[in-house]
């Protein structure tokens, strides 16, 4: 497959984005990308005709404390990844291509729903997120943008923001590509020992014990009640500390969960974490879907 047209400007991404007829997917990343990226192309190459993506690491969702500087920059294995995949245009520009005139003074507010889960954890973090991603949809001008549904609460924000400012953009959910033993991929994955690989199956272990107990017709709380369980025995059993930053049991729209129907899952922890050891630690994500029988 030849390459993708590296776009680095907005210039040579309007006049790349111009020479796309018919209907165009985006699909947004921060580089560093691994099968469930690949995931997200494949399905935009089966809904449109032409797919972008974009490639810039937003410092604008990293707290002071966080992992920016550190982050995986893998710019070449990226570009032959979209090769591979027949992505027609990738988008890589840097900090002075997107805020040209320094850091936006105008931010969007993601609202109440927001600021709970990880806008509680990171503050700040959604403001960042839809800001860049609102930029993205202004520059790209996509009829589609697919997003992984392993960043649950972004995906249902980003769906709201579309909504509430009338952007002419469909919102696609991807389901999350998981390893064969559970863990969500992710680009910070790589910063796992073994050790903190298998301690991060604790994650999975939660969503699916979960899963399993709301099928069972058990109710909300003794849902929740078996995750956390489930989290508890995996962590403890590992040999790396695994920290639990919260595990809860919402409606899909992350609304109060129901007493019956869909609900989802969703978790996050802090893996091998030692800063008295030089250990920062990977904070992972996940969640899952879940039936209230």
């Amino acid at each position: 497959m030849p390459a993708p047209l590296v776009a680095r400007t907005r210039t040579e991404l309007a006049e790349a984005r111009g020479k796309l007829d018919g209907p165009v997917a985006v699909v947004m990343t921060m580089g560093a990308m691994h099968e469930g990226h690949e995931a997200l192309i494949r399905a935009a190459s089966a809904r449109a005709d032409h797919v972008l993506v974009t490639l810039f690491v937003n410092p604008l969702q990293f707290g002071p404390n966080e992992d920016f500087g550190r982050y995986p920059r893998t710019f070449d294995e990226d570009l032959a990844r979209c090769a591979q995949l027949g992505v027609d245009v990738l988008f890589a520009p840097d900090r002075e291509v997107m805020y040209p005139g320094g850091d936006p003074q105008t931010r969007v507010n993601p609202g109440p729903r927001g600021e709970i889960l990880e806008g509680a954890s990171r503050p700040g973090f959604f403001h960042g997120v839809l800001t860049v991603v609102l930029k993205l949809l202004q520059l790209t001008r996509p009829d589609f943008v697919f997003f992984g549904e392993k960043d649950y609460q972004q995906l249902a924000l980003v769906r709201q923001m579309v909504a509430d400012f009338n952007v002419p953009t469909e919102i696609v959910g991807v389901p999350t590509d998981r390893e064969p033993d559970g863990l969500a991929r992710s680009s910070r994955n790589r910063y796992l020992s073994e050790g903190a690989r298998i301690g991060s199956l604790a994650l999975w272990a939660a969503l699916s014990a979960g899963a399993d107990a709301a099928a069972a017709g058990v109710g909300p709380e003794a849902t929740l009640a078996a995750a956390r369980d489930a989290f508890g025995g995996t962590a403890g059993a590992a040999a790396v500390p695994v920290e639990l930053d919260y595990l809860v049991l919402t409606a899909p729209d992350l609304g109060p969960a129901p007493a019956h129907g869909p609900g989802r899952l969703l978790v996050a922890a802090w893996i091998d974490r030692a800063p008295d050891e030089g250990r920062p630690g990977t904070r992972l994500i996940d969640n899952g879907p879940v039936d209230l029988a």
